[in-house]
């Protein structure tokens, strides 16, 4: 068996070679340094890491398996030609689900206890108790939060809002059962239903076809005007003018964004100065070392299946990019 890492390469694949050549036996690992060279080692390759030129996957003939090198590759990274090729893809999913949980409770918390407008008043050196209902306030055990998307990071924040007592609300795509800290489970068709009824919006969905653009002024005008929208998903699922629109109308209370349709987002863009609002720069799964630690043991498991014939790990379904 041989395994392609396809350049350009991050820091980690030098260190990842010698380990999974060290631990693995009987597969030839190679990091070729260029696109020419890539075309080459990969003609017989039976598996690759990272991002495919058109150029390079037309080489990979023999290509059974890529490891995508995100849990959700940018967009484009899923061509046509990708789609059709026979070779199976998998992400990095489940990586990342403490860490984007818990920053996705810290958003929460922030504004259910208005830590953002405290700390600009601290700046000012200002003492300015808020005195309700001025601002959005909500007491967790009687508020209700919807989770769209409820795979392994929204199904441990729905976790950590059950803890805090919250009545958790949740749609997706595709998983059917119901965890046990959700209350209500729905589809994708159930998501307009049950906006309404939230005091929290997460979404934690990919970009995908079906979810580009799909929060737009239409959804928020379902969400309650005291309701918070947070995205700690994919940027291109949120319209950020239509976002923008909503909270300097009204629509909704405040939202919270770790990622955009547009990053950087322009420092001229009205979103840095909307009302009541927390904006960090994609930096939610930025936690620790041990992720790319995480990242090799996807890697070295699906090796491992792929000579033993077993089922890969975080198969996507390539047509819908996830």
């Amino acid at each position: 068996m041989k395994f392609v890492f396809v350049p350009p390469q991050s820091g980690p694949v030098s260190g990842w070679v010698s380990r999974l050549q060290d631990s693995i036996p009987g597969v030839d690992f190679v990091a070729p340094e260029t696109e020419d060279e890539a075309v080459r080692e990969i003609a017989d390759a039976d598996a690759a890491f990272g991002t495919l030129s058109k150029r390079v996957l037309a080489a990979g003939k023999n290509l059974k398996w890529i490891q995508a090198p995100a849990a959700a590759p940018n967009a484009g990274y899923y061509y046509p030609e990708l789609v059709a090729h026979k070779a199976q893809v998998t992400n990095f999913r489940e990586i990342y689900n403490d860490h984007i949980s818990s920053h996705i409770l810290a958003v929460l918390l922030s504004f259910a206890k208005h830590l953002n407008i405290y700390r600009d008043q601290q700046r000012e050196h200002r003492w300015a108790p808020l005195a309700p209902p001025a601002h959005h306030t909500s007491f967790l055990p009687e508020s209700t939060v919807l989770i769209v998307g409820v795979g392994g990071i929204g199904a441990e924040t729905a976790r950590l809002c059950a803890a805090f007592g919250m009545k958790v609300l949740a749609t997706d795509a595709r998983r059917e059962e119901k965890p046990d800290w959700v209350d209500e489970m729905g589809g994708s068709d159930d998501m307009d239903r049950f906006l309404p009824l939230a005091d929290y919006v997460i979404l934690t969905i990919p970009h995908t076809p079906q979810t580009e653009g799909l929060f737009d002024r239409s959804k928020f005008k379902l969400m309650k005007d005291s309701a918070i929208f947070i995205n700690i998903g994919r940027g291109m699922t949120t319209k950020l003018d239509d976002l923008a629109d909503a909270l300097y109308a009204g629509d909704i209370a405040g939202a919270g964004l770790d990622v955009y349709e547009i990053e950087p987002l322009p420092a001229n863009h009205r979103l840095w100065d909307a009302p009541n609002t927390i904006l960090t720069p994609h930096i939610a799964a930025q936690a620790g070392a041990h992720l790319e630690e995480r990242r090799y043991e996807i890697i070295a498991e699906n090796v491992r299946h792929l000579l033993s014939g077993e089922r890969l790990r975080n198969v996507v379904d390539k047509a819908n990019w996830y």
